[in-house]
């Protein structure tokens, strides 16, 4: 059966598939950005995080043979990056926006540098659930391919909402995030708390990385972000910190970052290409409806420079 099978059917298809695929390193991505900005720091860094994590973990899944030690790697070097940022970060008169750009400029040089041996090798990827296989439709079939780490995320959004709102970890990064001087009054020592969530939150956008290398595209090469680090930092601030929010967020933001394949799987031939630029518009219309020198965010932690 040829691509364009299934005629006008196949748009909306090829677009809840892609929006599964290209959502789910922004799903980590945002997670992890939504934690440490609810302590009242924002980690501007992700990018170079990301890239990172998908060179560290293509390059142990090469030299392993394993997907997961992957990933694992990844997080690994995700939460050492989150902790030199938080840690440079606890010195006063440390601006966190300025330290995320050295971050990310450091972090996406580094994997340059020693990524470039494993631009040819081929790593094991990481597993999928086929869950089209009811249908004898190959465009199904593909669109239904889950790969794993998009349903721990998924998972993972609502654990972190429920911790959020209903345990004590989450009572104090909420505190921590809103007023330094209650969470000391608290016995709470803010610095640890955004040292310890800054770790976490790149350990998340480093998983992010890892999908991008091990399933989707499936590559390592220095081109393989496109910007999707410093896309989810906007998309944070369009779900209001809100993990759900973040989900939900992801998924349009994928959507929108699969419309220009779809067009072009039922033989659009000209012009589909202008939609490759959807996220990159979509991300640029939320920075400028979020932006107001008048009115503070809503739900945007206290402590936050964006909210200062």
């Amino acid at each position: 059966m040829d691509d364009t099978a299934l005629g006008l059917w196949g748009v909306p298809l090829a677009i809840l598939a892609g929006a599964i695929r290209v959502s789910t390193p922004f799903i980590f991505v945002s997670l992890g950005e939504t934690l440490t900005e609810r302590s009242g720091r924002i980690n501007l860094g992700l990018e170079g995080t990301l890239v990172f994590g998908a060179m560290s973990a293509y390059a142990v899944a090469v030299m392993t043979g394993s997907p997961w030690a992957g990933v694992l790697a990844a997080m690994l070097a995700g939460a050492a990056f989150g902790l030199v940022h938080g840690f440079i970060c606890r010195f006063p008169k440390v601006n966190d926006i300025a330290i995320g750009i050295a971050m990310m400029q450091f972090g996406l040089g580094l994997a340059f540098f020693l990524g470039k041996s494993f631009i040819q090798p081929v790593a094991p990827k990481l597993p999928a659930i086929e869950l089209g296989f009811w249908s004898s439709l190959p465009q199904i079939r593909s669109a239904l391919n889950i790969n794993v780490l998009f349903l721990i995320g998924i998972g993972l959004t609502f654990v972190i909402a429920w911790m959020l709102k209903n345990t004590r970890p989450g009572l104090i990064l909420r505190v921590v995030g809103d007023s330094s001087d209650a969470a000391r009054a608290m016995g709470i020592n803010p610095d640890r708390v955004r040292l310890l969530a800054t770790a976490v939150g790149g350990a998340f956008a480093a998983v992010g990385g890892a999908y991008l290398s091990l399933y989707y595209p499936g590559s390592w090469n220095e081109r393989i972000s496109s910007g999707q680090g410093l896309m989810a930092v906007a998309l944070v601030i369009f779900a209001r910190w809100n993990p759900k929010g973040c989900l939900l967020a992801s998924l349009l933001f994928g959507g929108a970052g699969a419309l220009g394949p779809a067009l072009q799987s039922v033989g659009v031939t000209e012009g589909y290409y202008l939609f490759y630029a959807a996220p990159y518009v979509l991300t640029l219309i939320i920075l400028i409806a979020t932006s107001s020198p008048e009115q503070r965010l809503s739900g945007a932690p206290e402590e936050l420079s964006l909210a200062k």
